[in-house]
C-alpha cells in the first residue's frame, strides 16, 4: 500500500477516492431503495392480473421447448403384482391412481399427475422412448429392458415455438408483474424525492 501511494501522483490518488465514494453512495442508495421496495411494494398479484397480462403478451411467450402431460412409470422386473400395476396404470379413476400411490416405494421413479405440462428433455432423461414417440398423444406405450419396466401415457403435446399455456409460465408472469411495479415504485420515490429537494433548495446542479 505504501508503495503504490509513494508511486502514485495526486491526480490518480483523487480519482481513486473519487471511485471509492461514488461506489460507497451507490450501495447506500440501492440499500436505500431496496428497504424502501420492502416496505412499500404490493406483492400480492391476483388471478385476474396474470391472466389480462398473459393475454396482452401473448406472442412474448412462445415455448423454446417441448412440452407433454404425462403419466409415466418404472418399475422392476421382479416386481410381483406386474399385471395389477398395469391396470391402475391405464385406468383414468382416480381410485385406481391413489392405489397405485401407495405403492410408489415399489417404483424406481413415476409422475402421475398428467395434469401439468413437463419438459420433454426432462422426461427423456427418464424414459427410453424416442423424442418423436413421446410428441405424439398415445393412450399406452410401454418398454421392457434388463433393468425394468417403462410405462407411459401421453395425454396432450405442445410443440416448440406453441404458445405457453398460462399455467406453465404463472410464475414467470408473476415476477414481470412484480419488477414492473418495483420499477414504477421507484420512479415515483425518485420523484418525490427530488421534489422535496426542489422544494427546500436542497440540490446542486452539474
Amino acid at each position: 500500500m505504501a508503495k503504490a501511494k509513494n508511486n502514485s501522483s495526486q491526480e490518480t490518488v483523487n480519482q481513486i477516492d473519487g471511485l471509492v465514494q461514488d461506489y460507497k453512495e451507490s450501495l447506500l442508495i440501492n440499500n436505500y431503495k431496496e428497504k424502501l421496495v420492502k416496505q412499500k411494494l404490493d406483492t400480492v398479484v391476483s388471478d385476474e392480473e396474470i391472466r389480462e397480462y398473459y393475454l396482452l403478451n401473448k406472442e412474448n411467450f412462445k415455448l423454446n421447448e417441448e412440452l407433454v402431460k404425462i403419466r409415466y412409470l418404472h418399475i422392476d422386473n421382479n416386481l410381483i403384482d406386474e399385471s395389477e400395476i398395469l391396470s391402475l396404470f391405464r385406468s383414468n379413476d382416480i381410485n385406481d391412481l391413489e392405489e397405485l400411490e401407495k405403492q410408489e416405494l415399489s417404483f424406481k421413479f413415476h409422475q402421475f399427475n398428467d395434469s401439468i405440462w413437463t419438459q420433454l428433455d426432462k422426461v427423456l432423461l427418464k424414459l427410453p422412448f424416442s423424442k418423436d414417440k413421446l410428441l405424439k398423444k398415445t393412450k399406452f406405450i410401454q418398454k421392457q429392458d434388463s433393468i425394468g419396466l417403462y410405462l407411459a401415457i401421453i395425454k396432450d403435446v405442445l410443440p416448440r415455438n406453441s404458445i405457453a399455456p398460462i399455467s406453465y409460465i404463472t410464475s414467470t408472469i408473476k415476477q414481470m408483474i412484480l419488477h414492473k411495479r418495483k420499477i414504477e415504485l421507484l420512479r415515483d420515490i425518485e420523484k418525490i424525492i427530488v421534489k422535496d429537494a426542489t422544494q427546500n433548495n436542497n440540490f446542486k446542479i452539474y
